[in-house]
């Protein structure tokens, strides 16, 4: 038994005229990228490096019991 294909092409991606692949979801895309990278260019709070120190200095005491 043959399968007919539908027409669709497995090649890659549909591209819209515009050349973007994913039209309207490209916009949200870039704006979580940009989003994302706001967020890890942050500096750490001094209050959370104070409590990562701790935490650090901690464990290796935990660790000796």
């Amino acid at each position: 038994m043959t399968r007919q294909s539908s027409g669709a092409s497995s090649a890659g991606p549909i591209r819209r005229r515009d050349g973007e692949p994913l039209g309207a979801n490209s916009e949200i895309g870039r704006k979580l990228k940009q989003y994302y990278d706001e967020l890890v260019s942050d500096d750490v709070p001094d209050r959370f490096a104070q409590l990562l120190s701790q935490l650090e200095e901690a464990e290796p005491a935990q660790q000796k019991d």
